[in-house]
């Protein structure tokens, strides 16, 4: 197997030996018509599609353009979705069922048209897109799935092999979708914007919003953009506007190698639905017929060590397709919402100047572009067929769905009971080395014992949206089961949404720690 220097690196092929334009920091308060936050496929095509329409914008991002899931993504463009038809004729009947369809296809085709006007070479291929089952089970479930499809009047068809190694027992196929490279691609649009009087700032972090005749968006460097709509495309939504959507999404993390495959490449793109999940595709990369291996979706801040998922991967490859070389390694986080589908629109029922788009599920490039021609219609005041299905203060929730988040991510109780949480274990119980959430003067707090002997205790709210973290004994870490964040146990930010430490609760001695429970008649339920 060939050696290459990425593999320790978990970088994505989509931005290698490619220059993008670079940005300068916002420096100064600004006016502008429409704040896009978020540099990924959502944000740049809303930008873009707003630009067009003679708004003037400003488009705004924290890290790099193109740094983010949609920089980390293995570019399917479709609309199948995993089974997802047959849950949404259940869910929400087969009108919107038939929309979700016709919404993603339309997607599909307005990036091919973008693609065409603007001439933008992006390696863009038709490709039938295909599920596979692996179990009984499974088959079962593609068969429900593909009666959906033609009660929906989707172009598909039942199949029972793959053109490769696999213990696949049955398919089903989607004809008509794409694959393309989604850097060169959105390279296209974000020199499109630009041309067209659009503006970008780089290393620009929004945190917080305040509205008044307009609306106030504040960075990190304390500058101001002022304008009539705010649009946040930013993976999770940068300013909750007491929709509590840290309630109604949870986070995944899933990984994808880059390989040179030592047989033939077969045509088409390919996901399994059985466990575990894989998902197959071809690229091109310098000219070689390359597979993109994708799968290994965890929890976020609940999975194994990281290199695991990589060598499981690996490993698939290795026995399905033979790896001649092993090119590149990396991994996504994604967002789904309590329906799984997206949620597209005013942040809140009564707030129609600050709109998201989030909760794309794994399937950000037709959703994001969905979602940006959805915004733009917003803004532009025109009504769209699409509007209602996708608005977020719809709540249709599945029953199941809701006690699945309660169970697995402790959402629920921790929105209701807050700081109220009556925690029976205690700091004094600590050995070294040793972590747990407690009771802290009639409060739920965190507590770690370091080697030293040293007690560090400090407030359990996630300093992004307000969850509660767990302990997370294999890491020592704090991870935030709503989003993904996580601190070292002295409370210091490892990994993001939250960007600020979790607040330490100051331990001056042992003999400082109380030693009965201290009611709290405020309950701070405004932590939320």
């Amino acid at each position: 197997m060939g050696h290459h220097e990425k593999w320790t690196q978990p970088e994505p092929m989509w931005r290698e030996n490619l220059r993008l334009p670079a940005f300068e920091a916002l420096k100064e308060n600004k006016q502008t018509e429409v704040t896009v936050v978020g540099g990924g496929i959502t944000g740049i095509t809303t930008a873009y599609l707003l630009a067009k329409e003679g708004r003037q914008v400003t488009l705004i991002e924290s890290d790099v353009l193109l740094n983010g899931t949609s920089g980390h993504t293995t570019a399917k463009v479709t609309a199948q979705h995993g089974l997802i038809y047959n849950e949404l004729l259940k869910h929400f009947g087969e009108e919107s069922a038939a929309l979700y369809y016709q919404a993603q296809m339309d997607a599909l085709q307005t990036m091919e048209n973008l693609i065409t006007k603007h001439k933008i070479d992006c390696e863009w291929e038709k490709e039938d897109a295909f599920l596979f089952s692996t179990t009984k089970q499974g088959a079962h479930k593609l068969e429900q799935e593909y009666e959906a499809y033609q009660k929906l009047k989707i172009e598909g068809a039942i199949g029972d092999e793959v053109p490769f190694d696999s213990d696949a027992n049955r398919t089903l196929l989607m004809t008509n979708q794409a694959r393309f490279h989604p850097v060169k691609y959105l390279k296209g649009l974000i020199d499109e914007f630009i041309r067209l009087g659009g503006e970008v700032c780089e290393h620009t972090k929004a945190v917080d919003v305040k509205e008044a005749e307009r609306v106030h968006v504040r960075t990190g460097e304390g500058f101001t953009l002022t304008s009539d709509y705010v649009i946040s495309c930013s993976h999770f939504p940068f300013y909750d506007g007491k929709g509590l959507y840290f309630s109604r999404m949870y986070a995944e993390r899933s990984y994808v190698i880059a390989i040179e495959p030592e047989k033939a490449v077969p045509p088409g793109m390919y996901i399994s639905i059985d466990e575990p999940k894989r998902s197959i595709r071809t690229a091109d990369y310098n000219g070689t017929s390359v597979l993109l291996i994708g799968g290994e979706s965890h929890k976020t801040g609940q999975g194994v060590d990281t290199s695991f998922h990589y060598r499981a991967l690996e490993e698939f490859a290795s026995e399905t397709f033979g790896i001649k070389q092993k090119l590149f390694q990396w991994s996504a986080q994604d967002l789904t919402t309590l329906d799984k589908v997206p949620y597209i629109g005013p942040i809140t029922r009564n707030n129609h100047r600050v709109l998201i788009a989030s909760g794309f599920r794994k399937w950000g490039m037709t959703n994001g572009t969905l979602a940006a021609m959805l915004l733009r219609d917003y803004v532009m005041r025109e009504q769209s067929l699409y509007h209602e299905l996708f608005k977020p203060a719809r709540f249709k929730a599945d029953p199941s769905m809701k006690h699945f988040l309660s169970q697995n991510f402790d959402v629920a109780s921790h929105l209701i009971e807050g700081k109220l949480e009556l925690v029976a274990d205690r700091p004094e119980t600590l050995d070294k080395g040793e972590g747990m959430v407690v009771q802290w003067k009639g409060e739920r707090a965190g507590a770690f014992r370091d080697e030293e002997g040293k007690l560090h205790v400090l407030d359990t709210t996630c300093t992004h949206l307000g969850c509660e973290v767990e302990w997370n004994n294999a890491e020592r870490t704090w991870d935030c089961p709503c989003h993904g964040s996580r601190f070292a146990f002295d409370g210091s930010v490892m990994e993001g949404p939250a960007d600020r430490p979790l607040m330490k609760l100051a331990v001056e001695d042992e003999k400082d720690i109380p030693v009965q429970l201290e009611e709290d008649s405020n309950g701070n339920q405004d932590q939320i």
